[in-house]
């Protein structure tokens, strides 16, 4: 994969992405999937930072918070080279599809066009700590439904990375997504993912469009239960955390 260092330019990966689709999926599912954006190598070799505290600024045991079962650490910075620069490439594009979907919602928030420039702004509201995270499950684990919300500023998508593989590594632990429209009953979206893809969804809420206009749709997602072996997952968050 070529390295991105450049703000202002479209992530260069390694399959070409159609945008188009990718933010028309966003916009219908509450989630898009970009396949093979890692290497099998590069997935094994991001799973075994887990083991070495000194990538980490802190680790969550999700059951002493009623979050699931499982545990997960968030990244200190220096990020990992490839961390930050995916948060640097598809900062840009996905802020793009943020700003619209505000727009369309009538929220006044507009996304900068940089990621440098979002995190100027997260961090002079003391949003200070970084939120890519690495998360690591065993057999009987699984991520209640939430929303990662960490402060003031938040930006409305999210990606998830799978770095284990199905079928080999573990069984079950599919990522999740549900969505709850006004006076309608929660629906459910199961997103499937091999090793190296990567799934980017609504942290929050998105626009539909109704008969009377746009509304809000609630998003959360969250892991069901692994049933065999370890599932390993990077998480890049793209606003940072008071």
């Amino acid at each position: 994969m070529k390295r991105v260092h450049d703000e202002t330019a479209q992530p260069l990966l390694r399959n070409s992405i159609d945008w188009q689709k990718f933010a028309d999926d966003l916009g219908r599912y509450g989630a898009a999937s970009l396949p093979g954006l890692l290497h099998a190598d590069e997935c094994r070799s991001l799973a075994a930072l887990y083991a070495n505290d000194r990538h980490f600024r802190s680790r969550v045991v999700m059951a002493r918070h009623g979050f699931g079962s499982g545990e997960y650490k968030y990244f200190a910075y220096p990020l990992p080279a490839l961390i930050q620069e995916f948060r640097t490439a598809f900062y840009p594009p996905l802020a793009d599809i943020a700003n619209r979907w505000n727009q369309a919602m009538d929220i006044a928030v507009r996304y900068p066009k940089t990621h440098a420039e979002y995190l100027e702004r997260c961090h002079a509201a003391g949003q200070l700590r970084p939120t890519p995270l690495l998360l690591q499950y065993g057999a009987g684990d699984y991520n209640c439904l939430h929303q990662d919300l960490y402060g003031e500023h938040v930006f409305p998508l999210q990606m998830a990375i799978l770095l284990s593989q199905p079928g080999e590594d573990f069984t079950g632990g599919e990522f999740v997504l549900t969505e709850q429209r006004p006076r309608m009953q929660s629906r459910a979206e199961v997103v499937p993912l091999k090793q190296g893809d990567a799934v980017v969804f609504a942290v929050h809420h998105r626009p539909v469009q109704g008969a009377r206009g746009v509304y809000r749709v609630m998003m959360r997602h969250g892991v069901s239960r692994v049933r065999e072996g370890h599932r390993h997952t990077m998480g890049i968050i793209f606003h940072d955390a008071l």
